[in-house]
């Protein structure tokens, strides 16, 4: 924002759906945004030709940090920030989720005593197994000011004794994302007949959690769902380099031999492909916020979710097995009413505007000014 001096926000990132989430905001900051790449998921496929997709600036990269176990990532991105921010400190430092990442983000600016913005504070699993709820429990009590996503978010932190000065309830920015990166509806229609699909007559899946991949056995619960759905349907897989890895280890290559397997897809191509499946069947964060904006079901494949708000009405929460294909069949059998009552509610993220809010508060924060009266949860809810 043209009130702050150049590089005077520094936005610490590390995976390919913070660089998504996080898009509108650095365009708003403009040349205040200093975009800081951890390389924990760095590779050309999922996060560099982003960059381009999303019109974003070059980031500096840290190195030493991508592959590695959780608590090395954590420490190597924390030295490395420590003393990035020594020798020229941010006026701000905003983090977004709960990524190896984010924490050491977060970690980072609480040593130098910088003001931290936790963009979707507030998210909760209450599944201490996940080292993704550590990390946003971690960010959320050291954060200065708490981009809540919903009302609901906001309860959650209120409720661990966090002051209410420090909250916002901002929406959230996958709203913006998803509407400034769908493809128009004649590009959409060019990429499902370049694959040979009809609309609302296909399956999309993405895999990818160590808690559905690293487990031989889940793995192929997993993949022998998706083998029986697509003797009924299509179903198109971009497959992770992770999973890919985990199914060749494991010998369950044979059973993607009826699944049409893609490359990691760009942001646009997989939102086209999700706003006209279907169902999805997914184990992403991103996807169950995604499906809410698009008007898509979605068949959830985890142990427990942060975001209870997509399982309302858009999403069913199953474990690895039958539960899968039961739920994805009982979404079919709604048919296109089930498709049309879905396409008219609105998503629980928010109007769209959330990446312009966070903007305006984290400027006040920089500028060490008062941070205004909380953003209304009314048009956020």
């Amino acid at each position: 924002m043209s009130t702050l001096p150049t590089d005077s926000v520094a936005l610490v990132l590390g995976t390919r759906p913070e660089l998504v989430k996080l898009a509108e905001l650095i365009r708003i900051l403009g040349p205040a945004a200093r975009v800081i790449h951890t390389g924990q998921h760095y590779d050309e496929e999922l996060s560099g030709a982003f960059l381009a997709e999303l019109g974003l600036p070059e980031p500096q990269y840290l190195s030493g940090v991508g592959g590695r176990p959780r608590a090395v990532q954590v420490a190597e991105a924390l030295a490395a920030l420590d003393e990035l921010f020594a020798a020229r400190p941010p006026l701000a430092v905003i983090v977004q989720g709960d990524t190896n990442a984010a924490l050491a983000g977060a970690l980072a600016a609480n040593a130098r005593r910088l003001p931290l913005v936790h963009v979707e504070a507030g998210l909760r699993s209450h599944d201490r197994a996940m080292p993704e709820e550590h990390n946003r429990v971690v960010i959320d009590q050291l954060a200065d000011l708490l981009c809540a996503a919903t009302p609901d978010n906001r309860a959650l932190l209120l409720a661990e004794g966090l002051p209410d000065e420090r909250i916002a309830v901002t929406g959230n920015t996958v709203v913006e994302a998803v509407r400034d990166h769908l493809p128009p509806a004649e590009e959409r229609a060019r990429l499902l007949d370049a694959h040979g699909l009809t609309p609302d007559s296909y399956l999309l899946t993405t895999v990818h959690r160590p808690e559905n991949t690293d487990a031989p056995d889940t793995l192929r619960a997993v993949l022998t769902e998706l083998a029986a759905l697509a003797d009924e349907l299509p179903v198109v897989l971009p497959l992770h380099p992770r999973t890919r890895a985990r199914i060749d280890a494991a010998g369950l290559a044979g059973l993607l031999d009826n699944v049409t397997v893609l490359p990691p897809a760009g942001y646009g191509t997989f939102l086209a492909l999700a706003r006209h499946a279907a169902v999805l069947v997914s184990d992403s964060g991103g996807v169950q916020e995604e499906t809410t904006v698009l008007g898509r079901p979605l068949v959830v494949v985890r142990r427990s979710t942060e975001r209870p708000e997509a399982t309302a009405d858009f999403a069913k929460l199953v474990t690895p097995g039958p539960q899968v294909g039961a739920a994805v069949r009982c979404r079919l059998a709604e048919g296109t009413p089930g498709l049309d009552r879905l396409a008219a509610l609105p998503s629980p993220y928010g109007d769209g505007t959330a990446s312009r809010r966070i903007a305006t508060l984290t400027a006040c924060l920089a500028s060490g000014h008062a941070i205004p009266g909380r953003v209304s949860t009314q048009s956020a809810a």
